[in-house]
């Protein structure tokens, strides 16, 4: 039975942390639809009065459910400190800029403090340096690329210093943002996806990630975008192992799709992410749909903490 054995060897690599190779990365995006093939292999191995293949399906059904629940890095440290500032957290993958309209319009409806926007083109960036969007934002640091997928920008109502950034193929830029006196590192993250004869330039590049996570030193931090990856992705959960929390997942909401925005919520992968250090405690998530892009947004309130006095 191929279906169920491709879903046996998609589960046993999740089980075993890896995410191995083509087509594993890509169905590991997908895990908890993994549970229709397994139950049609028991369908099936029941009309065909097949005991093995019935206690097969019902065993690969069980694993993929086991590994549906959200995944758990560890109880969060106790904040250290006082409640500095509550803040809104966006992210955004415009779809090659096609979506900055529908990004306008969401930023003066939910008006976040911090904003990290992917796929920006020049368009975009013209967009972004009208009057009403600089008098909302007056800080940001845009990093424009060689198509219309590889800018990308921060936005911030609160002042920022532009940093090194991650090295990708794609433009992920790194502010220094100055809140009530406390220094906040926020890093856009936006890896190659997992296509077929592209997965070792995907685990390269969130290993880049997760090397920037790890050097974070004590300092409030928070890494923002479409990361192509998932919670069942290992490359992935490899970042949160640093000691960062998912905020969709700290706010209750570890598998909602965010992608692509023409199946959800009904069918995607949740691979826009807000990952925050423990200085920051998320309190709510929601994703939005902006019209022309094939990515939803992701909107996280947090609370920044102090250091303990």
């Amino acid at each position: 039975m191929p279906p169920l054995a491709l879903v046996s060897v998609v589960v046993l690599c999740r089980a075993t942390d890896t995410d191995g190779i083509t087509p594993i990365p890509q169905l590991l995006a997908f895990l908890p639809w993994l549970l229709v093939p397994a139950a049609l292999g028991l369908l099936l191995g029941t009309a065909a009065r097949w005991p093995l293949g019935c206690g097969w399906a019902l065993a690969a059904a069980a694993a993929t459910g086991w590994f549906i629940q959200p995944y758990d890095n560890g109880p969060p440290p106790e904040p250290r400190g006082p409640v500095l500032a509550r803040l809104r957290v966006m992210t955004a993958n415009l779809e090659f800029g096609q979506a900055r309209e529908g990004l306008l319009s969401a930023l003066r409806q939910e008006r976040p403090d911090l904003v990290a926007v992917q796929e920006c083109d020049t368009q975009c960036a013209e967009a972004l340096d009208s009057a009403d969007v600089r008098t909302a934002y007056p800080y940001r640091s845009i990093a424009l690329g060689d198509s219309p997928a590889a800018g990308s920008a921060i936005l911030s109502r609160h002042p920022l210093t532009p940093a090194e950034g991650v090295r990708g193929t794609l433009r992920m830029p790194e502010a220094v943002v100055r809140i009530a006196g406390q220094r906040l590192r926020m890093q856009v993250a936006h890896p190659m996806p997992p296509v077929p004869g592209g997965v070792d330039l995907w685990r390269t590049e969130l290993g880049r990630l997760r090397a920037y996570a790890a050097g974070r030193g004590g300092e409030p931090t928070l890494i923002a975008g479409d990361f192509n990856a998932t919670q069942d992705h290992a490359t992935f959960r490899a970042v949160l192992d640093t000691g960062l929390r998912d905020g969709a997942r700290a706010a209750g909401v570890p598998r909602t799709p965010s992608w692509p925005r023409a199946t959800t919520p009904v069918l995607g992968a949740q691979i826009d992410h807000v990952l925050v250090s423990q200085e920051l405690r998320p309190r709510t998530a929601r994703f939005l749909d902006l019209p022309h892009t094939d990515h939803r947004a992701l909107l996280v309130e947090l609370d920044l903490y102090g250091p303990r006095g």
